[in-house]
Order: structure tokens, then sequence, then C-alpha cells
């Protein structure tokens, strides 16, 4: 069995892939265009990947083809109809960063919320040395503790509540409320909130959820953080939030172009002191990788046994 990993950096080259040598003929890229998958894959037999497009144009003179690994949860890069026409089976993962992504949001909020960049700036810049005081608060913070926190999936919601936030959250898919958690529409929760995190899928149902008519009914000060996908919200209207001063931070960690250009509208605001910007990496801590290629060969020995697992859509 050949096994072709098609943009093996997406995963970090820490991680150690020596497992898979165990299944069959193992080759690695890097990288991987539309362009360069056709020839890599004609004899394949499996193809692993996190963002390369799987469709008829890419791998459709890939005959010996069988299964197409992504790790990762999101599949929007795969054609599903084209691989069921043609009898290929295809494999995600999903669970294994829930901690990290959790962990990250977290991070994004403290920064923001505790205004760390200025006070961290305050004292390398040496302006604390000689300070007339052993203090200094010119720059307003305030606690989790008693704020409403507004979760779009239900992301964050165990450990929002271990700071003693209250938690609302909307469910984009329409599923029944969980027991113990308050569920409300998108409108009351963006009013309500002063912290908005949002951790749902891409789908046709949540593409620019986050729109410029919701972005006016979120509360002023209120702190907006996106660790989904990037196509969730407006970009642009969520820049302009932050240049007129109508969002009171902004923590972004997914974007409808990744990388950006030049030419993105975030551009404008990368040295706003109220925006933390990470280049996609919520959900890739150390071991949440491990986890994921750890699933990923799960997968395959599981297809090879003919079970059928791990497939989320």
């Amino acid at each position: 069995m050949k096994i072709v990993f098609l943009d093996v950096k997406t995963i970090g080259e820490d991680i150690d892939l020596s497992g898979f040598d165990r299944l069959g003929e193992v080759v690695k890229y890097d990288f991987s265009t539309s362009e360069e998958v056709t020839e890599r894959v004609q004899d394949a037999d499996v193809i692993i990947l996190n963002k390369v497009q799987v469709n008829e144009q890419t791998i459709g003179k890939a005959e010996k083809l069988k299964l197409v690994c992504v790790t990762a949860t999101g599949t929007n890069n795969l054609d599903k109809e084209y691989l069921e026409k043609r009898g290929v089976a295809w494999r995600n993962v999903a669970g294994y960063s829930t901690e990290t992504v959790a962990q990250h949001t977290f991070a994004m909020l403290l920064y923001l919320l505790e205004k760390i960049r200025y006070y961290d700036d305050y004292v390398k810049e040496e302006r604390y040395i000689n300070d007339t005081i052993f203090t200094h608060f010119a720059e307003h913070f305030t606690e989790i503790s008693g704020k409403t926190w507004g979760i779009i999936g239900l992301g964050t919601i165990d450990i929002a509540k271990a700071f003693g936030a209250q938690i609302i959250y909307y469910s984009a898919s329409g599923r029944p409320a969980q027991e113990g958690y308050e569920q409300v529409d998108l409108d009351t929760l963006l009013a309500k909130s002063d912290i908005i995190s949002v951790h749902t899928p891409l789908t046709s149902k949540t593409r620019n959820l986050i729109n410029r008519d919701r972005i006016a009914m979120m509360k002023p000060n209120a702190i907006f953080i996106n660790v989904s996908r990037g196509g969730v919200a407006d970009e642009a209207a969520l820049t302009e939030a932050i240049e007129q001063k109508r969002l009171g931070g902004l923590g972004i960690d997914v974007y409808t172009e990744e990388p950006f250009s030049e030419t993105h509208p975030y551009n404008r605001i990368l040295s706003y002191p109220n925006t933390c910007f990470t280049p996609h990496n919520a959900w890739g801590a150390y071991e949440s990788r491990l986890r994921c290629l750890s699933a990923t060969a799960d997968n395959i020995k599981a297809y090879l046994r003919g079970e059928s697992t791990n497939r989320v859509v």
C-alpha cells in the first residue's frame, strides 16, 4: 500500500511520523499545489492532507486511490459527491484539539481583557524604571467574573464557568438545548454578551453569520474572538468596528484567506492595542497534533479492517 502525505508541513516538523511506515510505503511532500497533486497521487492507495483540494481535477487520474484522510475536522476541501461516485472513502478527525483551542481562546481573551500588550510595553520601554509609584493603571481592565460570555458553538463553556462568567450559547446547527446550558437565539447572545467567541464549523448556514448588522448589535466594549473559520465573520466589517471604536477588542486566529495578503482588511488594524492575531494555530499545541496524527493512523488501520470510524460531517 502506498500512502502519500501531500502537505506534511501543515502538521509541523516536530511530529514523528515513523509509525506510518508500518502501514506501507510512505511518500511525504511539504506542500502540494493543485497542479502538482495529479502526478503525486496517481499511484497512491491512501492520501493524507490538510488543506489540499480533493476533486476530479486533482485526483481524477488516481485509479488506485481508496482512502482520503484529512488531518483536521473541517472537510470543505473535499468534493464528497465525486468521492462517493468514485467509491473512494474519506475520513477526518474530531475532538483532538478541544483543549488547545479552548486554551488559545483564553490566552487571547486575557491578553485583550488585561491590556497585557500595553503593560508589557510599559515595562519593556523602561517607563516603569524610577516611576513615581509601585503600580500603574493608565489602561482600564476588568475581571471575567460576572460578565456574560456568549459562545457560538459549545467550545469553551466549562472553562469559562470556572472563571465565574455567566454563560449563554447559540447553536448554529439548531440542535436541541443541552441540559445545564442556557441556549439563546443569536441576536440575544450578541446584545447581552460582554465576551463573544466563535467555535462553529463553516457551513452554508454559518458563512458570514457575523455580518455588519450583527456586529452593530454587540456592546461597544464587547470582545469578539474567532477561532473557528474566517468565513464565519465579515472581516471588513470587523475591521471597521475596531477602527470606529464600536468593539472593545478583537481576537482572530482564522481568516478567509490563509495566509492573508497585503490587501486584507486586517492589515489596517494590526498595530491596534486592542487586537490580537495569530496564524491559524489555535488547534496546534504539540499534544493536539500528536493526537491528530495518531487518529489519522487509526483511521487507516480501521479502514483496512473494513471498519468505518471517525468520519465526522
